[in-house]
């Protein structure tokens, strides 16, 4: 099997690397657009600034080549983010994927922003991403914006009211948690994802 990480201007490729390490699984990193089309699954990880991740991806037309895969692709943090149609974060027009606006979260209501550490998601027993993982799992997240909970969600968290711990459409899935920081029940995510 094929893994590919999309490489980008973006911060945690090589966790992603090392994770799928760990599960025996070695993935290569690239922004090479044929590559990625010839992968059996594609990884979109992200930790940094939408504007200026988006301009990456455009400027090499990473852009038009991630729309156009069909294989599975996973969408992480950032990568969840500019799967959506547009982010808030220096109103940047993304990649569309999932119709959804990206949202700050409001400090004024006493929320901590960033949202950082672990939290509980209560995830669809339906999702393939979710798989064998019981109860309401902790994940650990770190994102100062966030997807509202729409019909595409499968997971949701609580921080100020409910949010998009996951989405899934089509061959397109995505998780605003880090799985490569989630200890087991993180690993059972991305194990979940390559048997997809």
């Amino acid at each position: 099997m094929k893994v590919t990480i999309l490489k980008y201007n973006a911060g945690n490729a090589t966790s992603v690397f090392y994770a799928l390490k760990r599960l025996g699984t070695t993935a290569s990193i690239t922004d090479d657009a044929e590559e990625l089309s010839s992968a059996d699954k594609v990884i979109f990880p992200g930790v940094g600034e939408a504007s200026s991740a988006m301009r990456y991806l455009r400027a090499r037309k990473l852009d038009e080549a991630v729309k156009s895969l069909r294989q599975p692709v996973l969408g992480i943090c950032l990568g969840m983010q500019l799967m959506c149609s547009f982010s808030d974060e220096n109103e940047t027009a993304c990649l569309g994927m999932f119709p959804y606006r990206v949202r700050r979260f409001e400090s004024n209501q006493g929320l901590k922003v960033p949202h950082t550490g672990w939290n509980t998601i209560d995830s669809r027993a339906t999702s393939r991403l979710f798989k064998g993982i019981n109860g309401a799992p902790h994940m650990y997240f770190v994102h100062g914006y966030h997807v509202d909970a729409g019909e595409d969600a499968t997971a949701v968290c609580e921080y100020g009211g409910g949010f998009a711990a996951a989405i899934e459409h089509e061959n397109f899935y995505a998780v605003q948690f880090h799985p490569e920081r989630s200890a087991a029940a993180g690993e059972k995510v991305l194990t979940n994802f390559l048997e997809i």
